[in-house]
């Protein structure tokens, strides 16, 4: 069974910080592109950051740059959202998601095959 696992959400202060993980079960990610979501209350799920099946190629949503870095882990078999400086805004259910091609494809959840069950990340003093 194909699976992703999210972890490493959590309550933080703002200005903290926080490193999630996807790890993969039942396949392994080194062909596929890998997207953070988040999903606030009441809002929409919106993309967060993306690599590319190499980790060659990365991007950013403008609300997080600067601030969330990520990178894969190959022998791992996952993919890591380092948050920084986190806001009050943060404050989301954040998912992974695999998209079957080399390259991110931006951020439109349906070209994404594979999401996480979603990990929570409270942001909050």
């Amino acid at each position: 069974q194909l699976q992703l696992v999210e972890s490493g959400g959590g309550l933080v202060q703002p200005g903290g910080s926080l490193r999630l993980s996807c790890a993969a079960s039942g396949f392994t990610l080194d062909y596929y592109a890998i997207g953070w979501f988040r999903q606030a209350p009441g809002k929409e799920r919106e993309g967060v950051s993306c690599i590319s099946s190499s980790g060659g190629s990365t991007n950013y949503a403008d609300s997080v740059k600067g601030r969330f870095s990520i990178s894969r882990d190959k022998a791992k078999n996952t993919v890591y959202l380092q948050m920084n400086s986190l806001k009050p805004e943060d404050t989301a259910v954040y998912y992974c998601a695999a998209h079957a091609y080399h390259y991110c494809p931006g951020y439109v959840p349906t070209e994404y095959q594979y999401w996480g069950q979603g990990t929570q990340v409270t942001v909050s003093s």
